[in-house]
């Protein structure tokens, strides 16, 4: 079996696995005739009978459940409709009970109860919406209703899962009345397996699966991270176990509608483990504590949220008390609000001490968030019940001192919980946050999901950082005397201790404030900033050492920038003077700001900070910081993280490195300024100099390889040379990974002066790629697929004389084909020529010449047996001339045909598969008179029967014995051209 068969070796086990831990596999025509047609999304009798059995007092007949399914057919086909389904699979709709004059819940899933659902796994699921008509590989229903949509690629697709990808994209716009009904999707290779939100479409919402040793009753999302990646079972069986799916469907999504746009989220692997271990803690009363210890970006609060969701949800937790701790006034407003937008019912936010004490006194069930300090002098015992459960945020500055003593004395038997996103200081095992949240656990956590881990799993992207000019550094002895020899600096957690030192540190903020010195940076910034990090399409910060130092460089990058280029962000003081007020931001104007960062092509570019945004603040198009603030540990991991998160731009552009440029020199000696175990941050921020080094690498690595297939050869014999090599398609698509690693370091680094003497090489291995790409895969379009800086050497630098692609003959038709053929090239150059140029005619003229497609079916066929080299380049060329022939006179017979279209299409399939033209003519001719009688064929499920009845008929009259096969060839290419 060929390893290129996306059916036989993805698709098929697929199925096989999901059957295996409890899946019914019902064929697609069988699941069709349960939908009652290509229009439902529904198994029917499946949902009908699951409605009576799931509500027996609210859905008391078939016609109450009827009226059910009306209700979620009438579901808008977008995310709200998607949203409003979620809340029927959660059990939060209601149906009207006559007998008993009131409204009861319904039950569309029984999560607690697994076997009392059905589940049923299909496959080639299509879907009729209008004019449109979609088909989806394999479909998952529990209950009778689509939750997951799966789409599988062969593992031989270089770009099968962005494929996949893009297909559930287009799912979304032509089929969204299925899609509204589907919860999650999943995208997988065999090697690969993704997944994500339906309604969330972006790159960075989607994600890898990594396998599972086996669920059980208490913890039935146990992740092991040691299962290979690459065990396609385990990949399959652990991510669609019915157990698991029951509890993503109703634990693991979240909606939050911000500024009134309504978001979908769906949690990763990590994120399911940490809430699982949480709930586990919590019910064992043996251990109240509990250290969960995720990486910035990582999703921490989500993680929160859903946790505290699930312990007011358990019955077992006896309606607890849930305590949601944060430790800044930004914060605590922040998490209100996302509770709101997130569906949480009432919530009690602790407005003052005497609040919380209230609160707490008269035994206030349900969620209470409330900031650290309100513990202060808090009396102790104030609430005894087992059933607290306190989530603290940033654990590892907001419990230190005496207000974590007030919190545990007033709380004495609640479980505490504590998050943390940095990691632990050395000197911190056996005091501080370990000692406050981990001593129940062995290795001082209860959940760990590492740096390293996130940037293997795409969560965040890799730091570098670059040190500024000698001259444009700060004072050495100064940072020495005045901030590296500060004891009180040591673990720091805040960024209001890194202020108090630096209020302190006279001669170190007056030197960073020096009037010259910022001019003079302020230009570097613009210059960099223009040069490096705008034409990626990016964004940057400047963090300055005070609030005056923003205000200094606003007015001094001013001068070099346009200034709505920048915008200051900074926090007000009432007794602030006049060129500082002159910055202070409404609520209004900072949430309009902010929001226009996020967003390629508007300003601000360049945000101007000391303090505000550099915790909490998520913009993934944030590429570089410009760091002029002497920062370390918890604070200085903290503010970098800020350009960590990955971001991909509409035209398919991936940030895959965040940039530092330091002008204090913290990065002059890392060890020093991240006080933390070395395996917790070796390795995750590195000097700019690991990627000129890289690139060195590669690109020695292309001389050896890959350049000295054209050297010494020029025009054609060039082009023959790289094609021929690359007919292997493993060689070529090992090509495409260099190459893509090769740009990207390239688009970081690019302009430099370490990159002349490698950048006429470069440049021909720019040319080599587009020239593969083009021959080998003409439905690519090559020029969108390069990074920017790319793109412009394409654009200005390519020579006459280099490797180039085919050249275009902007004349499509026989006459301007056959001329290739005889033109004085390599045969394989005359090969891809015309490959090239019959898949142009095919696109372009495809539609209104259906017949067209069928021989560009022949001329595919044609490539993938030359690439594997199952045909040299002579047969190739004979088997092209006569399809070209064949072309030419389908040409001239069409312009005489009295035949439609369609129906002339259906000769030219025929005739392209070897049936004598007589037969051909005898079975469009009949075709002609069924189109006419059935003219909604490709919409009308009774009329597209007839009219393959008709068809079947036609072609068993000509000795046609694969009768089922050739009709449903024929009338896909049919659908394939009124797409």
């Amino acid at each position: 079996m060929s390893l290129s068969s996306e059916r036989h070796n993805v698709q098929n086990p697929l199925i096989r696995y999901a059957t295996e831990v409890g899946w019914v596999y019902i064929p697609p025509e069988e699941a069709l005739r349960l939908r009652g047609g290509e229009a439902k999304p529904f198994l029917h009798p499946v949902l009908v009978e699951q409605l009576q059995r799931l509500n027996p007092e609210a859905v008391t007949n078939a016609a109450k459940a009827e009226e059910v399914v009306r209700r979620l057919l009438s579901l808008r086909p977008d995310i709200e409709g998607n949203y409003e389904a979620w809340e029927y699979l959660r059990g939060l709709k209601t149906v009207f009970v006559e007998a008993e004059r009131r409204e009861r819940n319904l039950r569309l899933l029984d999560p607690e109860h697994p076997e009392r659902n059905r589940f049923h796994v299909t496959d080639e699921f299509s879907f009729q919406s209008g004019v449109h008509r979609i088909r989806a590989d394999v479909v998952f229903l529990v209950n009778g209703i689509p939750v997951l949509i799966v789409e599988t690629k062969a593992a031989t697709r270089l770009e099968g899962i962005a494929e996949a990808f893009d297909q559930i994209r287009r799912y979304h716009q032509e089929a969204p009345e299925l899609m509204a009904q589907a919860q999650l999707f999943a995208l997988t290779q065999l090697v690969q397996f993704f997944y994500g939100a339906t309604w969330s479409l972006s790159r960075k919402t989607l994600f890898n699966w990594r396998g599972d040793v086996g669920a059980n009753h208490d913890s039935p999302l146990r992740i092991n991270r040691n299962a290979p990646r690459s065990d396609f079972e385990t990949l399959v069986k652990s991510f669609v176990a019915p157990r698991r799916v029951l509890r993503v469907l109703t634990d693991f999504i979240l909606f939050a509608r911000k500024d009134g746009e309504l978001s979908k989220v769906i949690l990763r692997p990590h994120q399911m483990r940490a809430v699982e271990r949480v709930l586990g803690r919590a019910r064992d009363p043996q251990k109240q504590r509990g250290l969960v210890w995720h990486t910035q970006g990582s999703g921490k609060t989500y993680t929160m949220l859903t946790i505290a969701r699930r312990l007011l949800e358990t019955p077992e937790f006896q309606n607890p008390t849930v305590l949601l701790i944060v430790d800044r006034n930004e914060l605590e407003q922040q998490l209100f609000q996302n509770l709101e937008a997130l569906g949480f019912g009432h919530v009690h936010l602790a407005t003052s001490k005497r609040h919380l004490r209230h609160l707490l006194q008269r035994d206030t069930r349900g969620l209470i968030v409330s900031m650290i300090h309100k513990f202060d002098d808090m009396p102790a015992n104030l609430c005894t019940r087992r059933n607290v459960f306190v989530l603290v945020d940033e654990a590892h500055r907001s419990t230190g001192g005496d207000l974590g003593n007030y919190l545990m004395g007033a709380l004495p038997n609640a479980t505490f919980i504590g998050f943390t996103g940095t990691p632990i200081d050395k000197t911190a095992h056996g005091k501080g946050t370990f000692k406050t949240f981990g001593g129940d656990d062995p290795q001082g956590y209860l959940d760990k999901y590492s740096i390293r881990e996130s940037i293997e799993d795409g969560t965040t992207v890799p730091l570098h950082y670059q040190l500024a000019p000698n001259d444009l550094m700060a004072d050495r002895e100064a940072m020495e005397r005045e901030f590296w020899a500060v004891a009180e600096l040591e673990g720091v957690a805040d960024v209001e201790e890194i202020n108090r030192v630096l209020d302190r540190a006279v001669t170190l903020t007056n030197m960073l404030k020096n009037r010259d010195r910022v001019e003079k940076i302020a230009a570097f910034v613009a210059n960099h900033f223009k040069t490096y990090v705008q034409p990626m399409g990016y964004k940057a910060f400047l963090v300055a050492a005070d609030r005056e130092a923003c205000v200094l460089y606003k007015e001094a990058l001013d001068r070099h920038l346009p200034p709505e280029w920048s915008a200051v962000v900074i926090s007000s003081g009432h007794n602030d003077p006049p060129h500082l007020k002159r910055h202070h931001l409404s609520e209004e104007e900072e949430r309009r700001l902010r929001q226009a960062f996020r967003k390629p092509g508007e300003n601000p570019q360049i945000f101007i900070v000391t303090e505000k945004l550099l915790t909490g603040y998520d913009a993934p198009i944030l590429y570089c910081m410009y760091l002029d603030k002497p920062m370390r540990d918890h604070v200085l991991l903290q503010a970098i993280a800020r350009v960590n998160r990955p971001y991909e731009s509409e035209d398919g552009q991936r940030k895959t490195t965040g940039l530092i440029l330091d002008f204090v020199g913290i990065f002059e000696d890392l060890e020093r300024a991240l006080a933390f175990d070395s395996q917790d941050v070796s390795g995750v921020v590195q000097g700019i100099e690991v990627l000129k080094a890289r690139f060195q690498e590669l690109m020695e690595e292309a001389r050896a390889q890959h350049l000295t297939l054209v050297a010494g050869k020029g025009g054609d014999e060039a082009i023959e040379a790289v094609l021929e090599h690359f007919r292997d398609k493993e060689a070529r698509e090992g090509f495409y990974r260099f190459f893509r690693e090769l740009e990207e370091l390239y688009e970081i680094l690019s302009p430099d002066p370490f990159l002349r003497p490698y950048l006429e090489d470069y440049q021909r291995l720019v040319e080599m790629y587009r020239l593969l790409r083009t021959a080998y895969e003409p439905h690519v379009p090559v020029d969108k697929s390069f990074l920017r800086k790319t793109a412009e050497i394409v654009q200005r630098h390519t020579r006459a004389d280099a490797v180039q692609e085919p050249r275009a003959t902007y004349e499509i038709g026989p006459a301007a084909l056959l001329a290739l053929l005889n033109e004085a090239k390599p045969e394989t150059v005359k090969v891809f020529n015309l490959l090239k140029e019959l898949h142009r005619l095919v696109e372009e003229q495809g539609r209104a010449a259906p017949y067209l497609l069928s021989i560009g079916e022949r001329a595919e066929a044609i490539r993938r047996r030359f690439e594997e080299r199952q045909m040299e380049s002579q047969e190739a060329l004979r088997e092209l001339e006569e399809l070209v022939k064949q072309l030419k006179q389908a040409h001239e017979e069409r312009a005489s045909s009295p035949l439609s279209p369609q129906a002339f299409a259906v000769e030219w399939w025929l005739r392209t598969h070897r049936v004598d033209p007589e037969g051909a003519i005898q079975v469009a001719q009949r075709m002609e008179r069924a189109f006419s009688q059935f003219p909604h064929w490709m919409h009308n499920r009774k009329q597209e029967g007839d009219l393959r009845s008709e068809l079947y008929g036609a072609l068993s009259d000509i000795g046609v014995s694969e009768v089922v096969a050739w009709a449903d060839a024929i009338l896909n290419l049919l659908r394939r051209a009124a797409e």
